[in-house]
C-alpha cells in the first residue's frame, strides 16, 4: 500500500535506528508538538529504538487539551439556553470544564450532538430551522479552514440559525512561548497537518532567531525516525534549520486555498492555552464582517471563574516540563473512562497515550 506499508518495513526502520546509534554523540532533547505524533511515537515504540541519549518530550500538540475549562464552560452555558443545539467532535464531548462536560449534560437532557465535521454542523442547522445551533470551532490551522470555508457557504446560503464559538488556534506562538519559558530542548518534530496548511516557512524563525531545529514529518515509524536522525544531524553540525521530511504532503509554501480562506474569515487574537496561559496572537477571532456568525457575541454566555485543577499536573505536561508518570492522578484516580485532565481525555493526549502504551512505566 502507498505510503503505508513501506513506511513500516522493518529492515528499513531497524537501519534508521542503527544510524541513529551511530550519529548519537551526546544526549538530545527534542519535542513533539502534535498529538498526533505524540501517539504514532508511543505506539509504535520509537523510545525503544532510540539510545537512551535521545529523549523525546509532548508540547502543546493536542488542540482538546489546551482547550481552557471557560471554553467548556461556555459551551455548557449555551447547550442550557431554549432551542439550542451544540453540534460538536466528539473528542471534545468529554473534556471537563468546572464543573461538568458535555457529556453529562447531554445525559440531563441538553441537545449535544456528535458531527465530524463543521459542514456537517451546518447541515444540521438547515434540517432544524427552529433550531440554533452552535459548532465549537477547536483545532489548529489543520481543521480551522474548514471552519472558515463553512461560515463563507453559510453566507451563501444566508441560513441564519448556524454560528460558531472559536477557540481554534495557532502553533507557532505556542512555539515560541515553550522556547521562551526555558524548556531544555535541542529542536521540534513540527506537525506534519499543521504545515500542510501554512507550509513550512511559519517556522523559520524558530532557528533564525532561537538556533533550534526543525524538522516536519509524518506519522509513519520511518518517519519518525528519519526526522529524529535529520534533528541529530543538524545538532552534530550546529546548523539548525526547517527541514522537511514529510514531503509527500508538505511544502514551503503550504495550501495557498486553505491559507486564504483563513485569512478571509479570521484575524489574529490573543488565546489561553491550558497550561500554559494567554499566548499573544496565537488564537482565530472571526473578523468584524463576520462577527453575525460569533456564537459569544449572540449569546453572550454567562460563566464563573474557572477554578484550580488540584493535584492534576497537565500545564506542566504540556509544557514538556513533566511527563504523564510524574503525576499523582495518574492511572490511578485519573484513565481514560474517568479522567481528571484534558490530557487523558483525547487519543492523542499524552496521557491518554502514555495510559494505553506505557502505564506499566
Amino acid at each position: 500500500m502507498k505510503f503505508i506499508d513501506e513506511y513500516r518495513d522493518k529492515e528499513l526502520i531497524m537501519k534508521l535506528a542503527g544510524q541513529i546509534e551511530k550519529a548519537a554523540g551526546h544526549e538530545y532533547t527534542f519535542m513533539e508538538v502534535c498529538g498526533g505524533h505524540t501517539s504514532a511515537i508511543h505506539r509504535f515504540g520509537i523510545p525503544s529504538l532510540l539510545p537512551k541519549k535521545i529523549k523525546l518530550i509532548s508540547g502543546p500538540g493536542c488542540p482538546v487539551c489546551v482547550t481552557g475549562k471557560d471554553f467548556i464552560d461556555k459551551l455548557i452555558a449555551c447547550a442550557g439556553m431554549d432551542n439550542v443545539v451544540i453540534a460538536t467532535f466528539g473528542d471534545l464531548i468529554r473534556v471537563p470544564g468546572s464543573s461538568s462536560t458535555l457529556e453529562r449534560e447531554r445525559a440531563k437532557g441538553a441537545d449535544i450532538r456528535i458531527v465530524i465535521s463543521c459542514l456537517e454542523a451546518l447541515e444540521t442547522a438547515r434540517m432544524n430551522p427552529e433550531k440554533k445551533i452552535i459548532f465549537p470551532g477547536i483545532g489548529f490551522e489543520t481543521t480551522a479552514p474548514g471552519t472558515a470555508v463553512t461560515i463563507k457557504q453559510c453566507e451563501k446560503d444566508k441560513t441564519d440559525n448556524f454560528r460558531v464559538l472559536s477557540a481554534h488556534k495557532v502553533m507557532p506562538p505556542a512555539m515560541e512561548a515553550i522556547i521562551k519559558e526555558g524548556v531544555d530542548i535541542d529542536g521540534f518534530i513540527c506537525p506534519g497537518h499543521v504545515a500542510a496548511i501554512t507550509g513550512s516557512s511559519v517556522f523559520n524563525f524558530i532557528p533564525g532567531k532561537y538556533k533550534l531545529g526543525c524538522v516536519i514529518t509524518g506519522f509513519e515509524p520511518v518517519d519518525i525516525l528519519h526526522a529524529v536522525l535529520m534533528l541529530v544531524n543538524q545538532k552534530n553540525l550546529d546548523m539548525p534549520k526547517v527541514e522537511i521530511q514529510y514531503n509527500r504532503a508538505v511544502t514551503e509554501n503550504g495550501n495557498e486555498i486553505a491559507i486564504r480562506y483563513l485569512s478571509e474569515v479570521f484575524e489574529p487574537c490573543n488565546a489561553y492555552w491550558r497550561g500554559l496561559g494567554v499566548i499573544p496572537g496565537s488564537g482565530l477571532k472571526l473578523r468584524k464582517e463576520y462577527e453575525r456568525f460569533d456564537a459569544e457575541k449572540i449569546y453572550s454566555p454567562e460563566i464563573k471563574p474557572p477554578e484550580d485543577d488540584g493535584l492534576c499536573i497537565c500545564g506542566e505536561i504540556l509544557r514538556g516540563k513533566k511527563v504523564p508518570g510524574d503525576c499523582p492522578l495518574f492511572a490511578r484516580l485519573c484513565t481514560p473512562d474517568n479522567p481528571v485532565g484534558a490530557c487523558m481525555v483525547s487519543n492523542e493526549g499524552a496521557c491518554n497515550t502514555w495510559f494505553k502504551y506505557r502505564k506499566d512505566e
